[in-house]
């Protein structure tokens, strides 16, 4: 039986950083993944398809929208939905063989099965013949991720009645997809289907979309996709039901007033979130403790009950992202090499990647309200931004919340262009507890998005900004 220091069981975000971190400590490091394909949920089914899929469509719509303003004049574009999906695969197929290249770099051990634990240091790997492998290691990081949630009732055809993972897949472009849930997932693939030409319905339970964003975020991104992109929003809508035929879907649905609607597509996504996946793991036969929404127990070091396995990412509590997962990875790896690191959930950036993308850190205005914090605001609205008057790119703003006593920034909510890559700014700031009047003072390079955070400082401090 081949012994290890760790091993880390799923490679997705989180696993496979655990590893590369716990390979460059010095331990000697396997990493067991079920699929063929390294790189987990975000990497083949998740984060990087869809923004593949993002971007081929976002081009399309700027074609048909905003080329001839430009000054390009071209033919009437159409769309090919299917080189479209083929060059998303390819994005993905690059991205695992980078994955697998650094395994070998690593001199990570990689095993293709279900791990599953026999005892707290011996691991049996299950492959898809059902022949069982045994290693022992001395320590484990479960990593296995989420899967898609639905709703009591709904079952999944994969056809009509579809989750993300299908909808990355099509092979034509819906005539009406409609979504239910009002999240980062729907909206996202939304506006994939919506600038090729669907038309989308969101029905969400809440009464605004992206619920755990600062409410002027829901705001303008729900008066912006419906502007642009002729989004309908259902709020307050509690579905029912969802039966499919051969080719469509009949989501039944209760609205505020307890009335009974009925809407008709040819897809339904069902956008609800993800619940941990720790099937197969034979948690049992170890002890390891899980709440009661199935999430792996840990204390403040990421440690199960059973000291010497641990748990990251979407199986545990917190934000499912995969940046978290990495940041948890490297975290418990640096831990097991005595080393002492520290992570600040607070400071774990949100973002998603409709465009206007939306980005946020830190402290909403809700919350902030909710702790009696005493704070000021400071706005600045892209339309005021020349950089964002040269691409076209106008709809959004920087909102900046600061201490009213002492300036530090407390969060920073961003829609708009690029803010997704903007947002790191904001991160580093809080990092160092930044005051508003720290970023205000540091020169931003002319003309860029990013000025625009430096006028939400100034407008925080003393209501300062120079271009509104």
């Amino acid at each position: 039986m081949e012994k290890f220091d760790v091993t880390i069981i799923g490679a997705g975000p989180g696993g496979y950083v655990a590893a590369i971190r716990c390979a460059q400590l010095g331990m000697k490091t396997a990493l067991i993944e079920k699929y063929t394909s390294l790189g987990g949920t975000c990497l083949n089914v998740g984060c990087i398809p869809s923004k593949a899929l993002l971007d081929s469509s976002e081009h399309f719509y700027n074609a048909v929208n905003h080329f001839e303003e430009h000054g390009i004049d071209v033919k009437e574009p159409k769309v090919n939905i299917k080189q479209m999906i083929e060059r998303k695969r390819g994005v993905v197929k690059m991205t695992v063989e980078g994955i697998n290249f650094l395994m070998k770099k690593n001199k990570i051990t990689v095993y293709t099965g279900v791990g599953s634990f026999e005892n707290k240091t011996t691991i049996n790997i299950t492959n898809s013949d059902g022949k069982i492998e045994q290693i022992e290691s001395a320590k484990t990081i479960i990593a296995t991720g989420s899967k898609p949630s639905t709703l009591p009732g709904i079952e999944i055809d994969k056809k009509r009645i579809i989750t993300s993972t299908e909808a990355l897949e099509l092979q034509e472009v819906p005539k009406h997809m409609v979504i239910i849930g009002g999240g980062v997932i729907g909206l996202e693939l939304g506006s994939v289907y919506a600038r090729l030409g669907s038309k989308i319905t969101v029905v969400e339970f809440m009464d605004r979309i992206i619920p755990g964003m600062d409410g002027a975020l829901s705001k303008e991104l729900q008066r912006v996709l419906k502007k642009n992109l002729k989004f309908e929003f259902l709020f307050k809508t509690k579905v029912t039901g969802v039966k499919s035929s051969a080719k469509e879907v009949t989501v039944s649905a209760l609205n505020a007033k307890d009335e009974k609607i009925e809407l008709k597509g040819d897809y339904c996504l069902m956008s609800v979130g993800r619940k941990p996946y720790t099937e197969g793991l034979g948690l049992d036969k170890v002890g390891i403790k899980v709440d009661n929404r199935g999430r792996i127990e840990t204390d403040d070091h990421l440690r199960t009950n059973v000291e010497n396995i641990y748990a990251i990412g979407d199986v545990v509590k917190g934000a499912m992202l995969a940046h978290k997962a990495e940041e948890e990875g490297v975290f418990v790896a640096e831990q097991m090499a005595g080393q002492k690191p520290h992570i600040n959930y607070l400071l774990i950036p949100g973002v998603v990647y409709t465009w206007p993308e939306v980005a946020a850190v830190g402290y909403t205005e809700e919350q902030l309200k909710e702790m009696g914090k005493k704070y000021k605001i400071g706005n600045f609205p892209f339309k005021a931004s020349g950089r964002a008057r040269a691409s076209m790119d106008t709809d959004g703003f920087v909102k900046v919340l600061a201490d009213e006593a002492s300036d530090e920034i407390l969060g920073v909510h961003m829609i708009g262009p690029r803010t997704a890559d903007m947002i790191a700014e904001a991160v580093v700031a809080m990092e160092y507890k930044a005051s508003a009047e720290d970023i205000s003072r540091m020169s931003h390079a002319h003309p860029t998005f990013t000025e625009s955070m430096k006028e939400a400082c100034l407008d925080a401090t003393g209501k300062r900004a120079l271009h509104i």
